[in-house]
This record gives structure tokens, C-alpha cells and sequence, in this order.
């Protein structure tokens, strides 16, 4: 299966070096990034969610009906709603979208913002919620006859789903942690199992547990691995680099804090994701070829903040191998949103999809 590119869009433009002092639900903007992604050759974008954010479902319907071909995955919290009215949500989406919705698992890594909306669970038991959860959503989304169902944290009886995905046999599960909980639930229920950027060796260990855990739990394949990375590229590797310490400096006067409406992230200890990050930049700030952690330990490591820098070429280079471990899927994200999407489009995305093409040829 050929590597899949995925971006991520946001109702207003802001990063951790943009002030967002617009609306928060800009339609306009909305619309432009999504064709943007669209143009420059991304296969699906991610959109993110809070408990201070727009309702994601609808985002994703409004760019849906502005784009042709780019797909949506569509960040969920299982806990916030029951999982058959999720199932009839997504599956609704992806009937209007002709197929082209993915559901991106958000267990959640902060007691204070899951409070937020009314989540009191503590984490490991959220885990064990998610895999009832998963495993409702797809007898919902496969079965033809009705079902009930009575478990630890849910219980219904003769469900008959009458709205059916789009998409053969179901909707695709996308699924993040690094815990070891993370792990036990992601390998035996998800489809693609996204991991943030660490140095290669990392991420080679993490793909091992996510495999171990998989067979574990008794799959014929495991799932498909995923990597989010922040690109920071330049003409030359010195612009890159320069570029790279202004968008650190702006990122530490601006207090490293996360995008306003993502309040509550970092209210306690870091995930297993953002500590593996930190504990990367602890032990230096530059890894492989050019993996840059100086960001992640100034944010605090809040969801995906490594980069990658150098020019285009390096920078495709570095993605490749990833890809040469097994990372079928390369999330990328920049400090400069929209503009990143376009230079992505024109500069990056073409020269890795040479070099999996290139690869290809070779196994074949």
C-alpha cells in the first residue's frame, strides 16, 4: 500500500507562533486550507479536537463539500457521546463524503480538560472504555442484523443500524499512545497506530511493542504505523536552520504555550507520547539526519511539536527513512500552516512520493 500523506486543518489560522486573534469558526479559511491540501497533493488532514473547540463532525462536512478528493480524519474522544450515536455520526459524514471519512481515536492524556466534558474516568480505565468503544463502533458500522450488547462501561439492547458507512466493510480506525495500555488497546482494535516523531531507533522500538502487543492479541497483521513530524524547510540548510531558531525565539516569547482553544492541554504530568519526545531532547538536540527536538522541549512536548529541518531534499530523505522502518503513513504539519501546506505541496510531498515509488520498484 502506497505511503499516505496527511496534513491537518483548523477553523482559524494560528500555530504556536501565530496569535489567534480572528473568529474562531472562519469559513473563509476553512475553505482555502482544505483546497490547499487538496492542490497540493495530501492524501487526508487531520482535524483535531478539545473540549474548547468546534464540533470537528462539521468541520469536516463543511470542507468535505468544498473539496473533491482530499479525505477527513476526524479526531474522537470515546466517552463524550454513546458509541451507536457515534456510529450513525460518522457513518451519516461518510455517505455524504462519498467515503472519504477516517475516525481518529482520542483516548485522552489530561484529567483536566477530559473533566471538561464531564469525563472522570481515570486513564486506565478510559483505555478499557476505548476498546468496548471501538468494538461497538464497528459490529454498528458491519452488521446487518440487530444487536445488543452489555459490557464494563456500556449497554444497549437490539440496535439495528440502518445508516452504513460508505467505505467497505467500515470506516478506517486511526489510533495514538504510548503507553503501555496504549498499546494493548491500539494494536488489537486499530487499523493505523500514530506515533509522534522520535529519533529513528525510537520509533523502531515503539513499532516492535505495537507488534508484539498485535500478536498479543491475536491479529494476522498488525496495524499500519503512522508518524507525526512538523517540517521546517528552506532553500539552503542554513535558511532552513535560521528559519527554524526565529520559529523557535517566536515560540518562547509567545510563552510556548498551545494554540488558544486548546485549553487544558498540559494540565499535569506529560503523556507517554510528549514524555518520549522530551526525553529525546533531553539527550540532544539534533538526532539522525535531521530530526530537531528544541521545539518539543520548549512546548512542553503538547502533541506533535519535533521537526524535521533542512531543505526539501533533506527533508524528504529524513521522511524516507521512516518509511524504510515500516511507517506507512507520514503526518506533517508546519509552524507556518497554510503557507507550509502550499511549500509542502511544492516542494516536499512530490520528492517523497519519487522515493516510495522508487522503493516500490526495487521490491517489486
Amino acid at each position: 500500500m502506497p505511503v499516505e500523506l496527511i496534513g491537518l486543518i483548523a477553523t482559524q489560522e494560528a500555530s504556536e507562533t501565530h496569535a489567534s486573534d480572528g473568529p474562531l469558526v472562519d469559513r473563509d479559511y476553512v475553505r482555502r486550507f482544505a483546497r490547499a491540501h487538496e492542490e497540493s497533493d495530501f492524501d487526508r488532514v487531520l482535524i483535531g479536537y478539545s473540549s474548547a473547540s468546534p464540533d470537528n463532525l462539521q468541520v469536516a462536512a463543511y470542507a468535505a463539500a468544498h473539496t473533491e478528493r482530499l479525505q477527513y480524519l476526524v479526531a474522537h474522544r470515546p466517552g463524550v457521546v454513546q458509541p451507536t450515536v457515534a456510529a450513525r455520526a460518522f457513518a451519516t459524514l461518510d455517505q455524504f463524503s462519498h467515503g472519504r471519512i477516517a475516525l481518529h481515536t482520542i483516548t485522552g492524556g489530561f484529567d483536566a480538560e477530559q473533566r471538561r466534558d464531564g469525563d472522570y474516568l481515570p486513564k486506565p480505565d478510559r483505555y478499557a472504555r476505548t476498546r468496548e468503544y471501538l468494538q461497538i463502533l464497528k459490529r454498528a458500522w458491519t452488521e446487518d442484523e440487530p444487536f445488543s450488547h452489555e459490557g464494563r462501561f456500556y449497554r444497549f439492547e437490539d440496535y439495528a443500524a440502518q445508516v452504513k458507512p460508505f467505505q467497505q466493510p467500515r470506516i478506517p480506525l486511526y489510533f495514538g499512545g504510548s503507553s503501555d495500555d496504549a498499546y494493548a488497546v491500539g494494536a488489537a482494535e486499530a487499523d493505523v497506530y500514530a506515533l509522534f516523531a522520535q529519533p529513528l531507533a525510537d520509533i523502531a522500538e515503539e513499532i516492535e511493542r505495537i507488534r508484539a502487543a498485535a500478536q498479543a492479541a491475536g491479529r494476522d497483521e498488525p496495524p499500519r504505523i503512522s508518524v507525526s513530524f512538523r517540517p521546517i524547510l528552506g532553500a539552503t540548510e542554513d535558511e532552513a536552520w535560521e528559519r527554524a531558531h526565529r520559529i523557535l525565539a517566536d515560540t518562547k516569547e509567545r510563552g510556548g504555550t498551545p494554540i488558544k482553544g486548546w485549553r487544558g492541554f498540559g494540565d499535569g504530568a506529560a503523556t507517554a507520547g510528549s514524555q518520549r519526545q522530551l526525553d529525546a531532547a533531553a539527550r540532544g538536540e539534533r538526532h539522525d539526519r535531521a530530526l530537531w527536538t528544541s521545539l518539543a522541549a520548549a512546548t512542553g512536548a503538547l502533541g506533535n511539536s519535533t521537526a524535521l529541518v533542512g531543505t526539501a531534499e533533506t527533508v524528504a530523505e529524513a521522511l524516507l527513512d521512516y518509511v524504510d522502518l515500516g511507517v506507512g503513513t507520514l503526518l506533517i504539519r508546519g509552524y507556518d500552516p497554510f503557507d507550509d501546506a502550499v511549500d509542502y505541496g511544492r516542494e516536499l510531498i512530490p520528492r517523497v512520493r519519487a522515493g516510495v515509488a522508487e522503493r516500490e520498484q526495487v521490491t517489486a
